[in-house]
């Protein structure tokens, strides 16, 4: 990992981390943004599905793009997919198809002229309804704003949009996406969202109505968020991709759990598509400062395809030492392992982040610390009389003396663990301690901290991503491994997930 002592120039910045002509577009489209001009880039899609609501978004816009597919004949085919499949799995609960078949046919006209918006130029996306879209219903998931509707986009939303994506709707979350408590994807505006793959099974949450209209093909890609697991638990349980990218890489301004406060570190924003190669299309995109989230740091995202793979140091752990995941799954992970092996990487070696439990146990008690307060802001903040009955409103509030202690005790492991990983480039590990649940398996509240896989890497704000890389025995569900990275190294992550995918094969059509 490049340490860098002094200021530096971002030129000099990009030739000393060799993140090559990707990174050099990302940081130009920053510039392009900050100068409110669309960002650019045309990559190259290695996908060959030839069904356009189940291709990858890079394939999909480069058939746009070369006038091989119109945007309108792509819009309405994705349109007729949502229609089919959303009164099974409820995923997408606020349309906006008649905007999007006007912008479809802007989008046409304005390349029969020669100009093209943007790398995302006609390709269909669902946004995740925690996030703020301009003109469309944005509740997140709280009864308070049933009708609200925003006057202004997410930040994130807006790049996507800039870059010529035209949103179909609104994909499903528990309210405030914190309330979903043991049942997935539900809430009391929409009810609850279910499994493509079975539909007695979780899309698992927050993220799940956005896992699950992508798995199903009604949208070409989705944008998530993730405070301990939203993206990466729904990506594992839906069969899909999801990068939780490095705390400070892509803004959360206008997410319904935005930025700062004392819990701010816990809070990614990122994508969930079919095909890893979609995550090089689209994080150059969504990256970089918008001005309003003062966590955001100006660092490119890095190249993939520049990656070598053989060089790079693995540790592995099949489980956390407190909650054993399923032999199926601990299997997965030493699968993965071999393919590795096989490719003859730098080094493998079985270890894990020190203290996981006590950073867990510490996390646990932290977020509990004020009492759960912050929940009841919310819901006074949003006029909600009626919380779900999965939102945590619930804990012991502590002395100030307590909490700061608890500040300082977090922050010590997490800087334990980081020089740890001095000594490693990846963490392959699992993604859950079990494969998708059913519907009415409602986990405890207030279980184990240690059944949550994911979480740790909210707490240490690492890059982690999750891609399948099989199914389960029973129920056809699908199997899925998480990618861990050191801090900026998402490049690193997508890369390893790429080649995951191409050793197993990925996403699988559900027969939905």
């Amino acid at each position: 990992m490049t340490r860098i002592t002094a200021p530096v120039s971002r030129r000099r910045f990009l030739r000393n981390t060799g993140y090559g002509t990707l990174a050099a577009l990302a940081a130009s489209s920053l510039i392009s943004r900050l100068h409110g001009q669309s960002p650019f880039a045309s990559p190259t899609s290695s996908d060959k599905t030839t069904d356009p609501l189940f291709m990858s978004t890079t394939r999909l816009a480069e058939l746009i793009r070369t006038k091989k597919l119109s945007a309108t004949e792509v819009i309405k085919l994705h349109i007729a997919r949502i229609d089919a499949v959303n009164p099974k799995i409820n995923a997408v609960v606020a349309m906006c198809y008649e905007r999007a078949l006007a912008e479809a046919a802007e989008a046409d006209a304005s390349l029969a002229k020669g100009k093209l918006k943007g790398p995302l130029h006609g390709v269909p996306m669902t946004i995740k309804d925690s996030f703020d879209t301009a003109g469309v219903v944005s509740t997140g998931g709280t009864l308070g704003r049933k009708y609200f509707v925003p006057g202004k986009d997410a930040t994130i939303v807006a790049r996507c949009r800039d870059a010529g994506a035209i949103l179909l709707g609104k994909s499903n979350t528990p309210e405030f996406t914190l309330g979903g408590g043991g049942k997935g994807t539900v809430n009391l505006v929409y009810g609850l969202t279910k499994n493509p793959y079975n539909l007695n099974y979780q899309p698992s949450g927050s993220s799940g109505g956005a896992g699950a209209i992508v798995a199903s093909g009604g949208a070409s890609f989705d944008l998530g968020s993730d405070y301990g697991g939203s993206i990466r638990g729904p990506a594992f349980a839906n069969g899909i991709v999801g990068l939780k990218p490095t705390l400070g890489l892509v803004p959360r301004t206008g997410h319904i759990v935005g930025y700062g406060g004392a819990f701010d570190s816990f809070q990614e924003t990122g994508p969930l598509v079919r095909r890893v190669e979609d995550l090089a299309l689209l994080m150059p995109i969504i990256s970089g400062p918008d001005g309003i989230d003062a966590a955001m740091c100006p660092v490119p995202f890095g190249n993939p395809s520049a990656v070598d793979l053989k060089k790079i140091r693995i540790c592995y752990y099949t489980t956390n030492g407190q909650v054993d995941p399923t032999p199926e799954l601990q299997a997965t992970v030493k699968q993965t392992v071999a393919y590795f092996e096989s490719l003859g990487v730098a080094s493998i070696k079985q270890d894990a982040p020190p203290k996981m439990k006590e950073l867990a146990e510490i996390r646990n008690k932290y977020s509990a610390a004020n009492g759960r307060d912050h929940m009841r802001r919310m819901l006074k903040l949003h006029g909600t009389t009626q919380a779900s009955p999965g939102l945590r409103l619930d804990g012991e509030e502590l002395p100030s003396p307590d909490f700061t202690r608890l500040c300082e005790e977090m922050d010590a492991i997490r800087s334990e663990q980081l020089a740890w990983f001095e000594q490693y480039d990846l963490i392959i590990c699992p993604a859950s301690n079990e494969a998708p649940i059913t519907l009415d398996h409602e986990r405890p509240r207030g279980g184990s901290a240690g059944a949550s896989y994911t979480s740790q890497y909210n707490t240490t704000g690492w890059p982690a991503g999750v891609v399948r890389c099989g199914t389960a025995e029973k129920d056809g569900l699908p199997l899925g491994i998480q990618v861990v990275g050191q801090p900026w190294r998402d490049d690193l992550v997508v890369a390893a997930m790429a080649f995951i995918e191409s050793k197993t094969g990925g996403f699988v059509k559900p027969a939905i």
